[in-house]
């Protein structure tokens, strides 16, 4: 495919991203408000901290990290309550109304950017972590995200590692988006060191369900690893 019809298909996808988004209607069933996403968030903090300490990641107010479709800026924020530096932080939003909502909450000090990310102009080698959380799957053109793939590869430093959070089955309830699988997480990045990937989370519609009757049953169900949807990864690249 050539320049031109590489960049129709990337310019079709991020406008059918922004079509699909329009067109939502999930009121506050991703607040963290409610007791069953409060309960994910904390999983997912925790297996985050796991996997930076295996990685040898303990001083994360050293560490610049990016988020590719960084939203309303919570993961960011998180990120921060976490120990990484606002001035070492940055984000990418595809759409205008979420990006403004980060930069209200957000410190001055971390790097927001509006736009496509394969649009993004950020220098090769620039950060320790690219972080992208549920972004692959809302993508369906299979050779869009593999040069977003191949952008977040040209960004991180030797060394560094590609945080993935993603879900890896499909919601037969939602069209607008498909699971990507942890074998479609290794093809994407094919000159990876290694990728150590991990279920997590509850499957949200049985987690609502479950935390109305108690929030406990969040954990105990939570222990069957083939209710969990989402899988934690982390992709090394090779150092130089």
């Amino acid at each position: 495919m050539n320049e031109p019809q590489r960049e129709d298909a990337a310019d079709r996808e991020a406008a059918a991203v922004a079509a699909r988004y329009a067109r939502r209607d999930v009121g506050d069933r991703y607040s963290p408000s409610r007791p069953e996403v409060r309960l994910m968030l904390q999983e997912r903090r925790r297996a985050m901290l796991r996997r930076f300490a295996h990685q040898g990641l303990v001083d994360l107010a050293r560490l610049r990290l990016l988020e590719v479709g960084c939203g309303t800026g919570g993961n960011l924020l998180e990120l921060m309550q976490l120990g990484f530096l606002p001035q070492h932080l940055a984000g990418i939003e595809l759409l205008p109304e979420r990006c403004a909502a980060a930069r209200s909450v957000l410190p001055a000090a971390v790097d927001l950017r509006e736009g496509d990310a394969l649009r993004a102009e950020l220098p090769p080698a620039s950060f320790d972590i690219v972080f992208v959380s549920t972004v692959f799957s809302s993508l369906l053109d299979d050779e869009v995200q593999q040069r977003l793939a191949d952008a977040i590869w040209r960004w991180l430093r030797p060394g560094g590692g590609v945080l993935w959070y993603d879900f890896v089955v499909d919601n037969p309830r939602n069209a607008d988006v498909r699971g990507v699988s942890v074998a479609r997480v290794r093809n994407l990045f094919a000159q990876a060191a290694s990728v150590h990937a991990e279920r997590v989370t509850l499957a949200p519609p049985l987690a609502r369900v479950l935390v109305r009757v108690h929030p406990a049953l969040y954990t105990v169900f939570n222990a069957v690893p083939w209710l969990r949807t989402h899988a934690l990864a982390w992709v090394a690249k090779p150092a130089a």
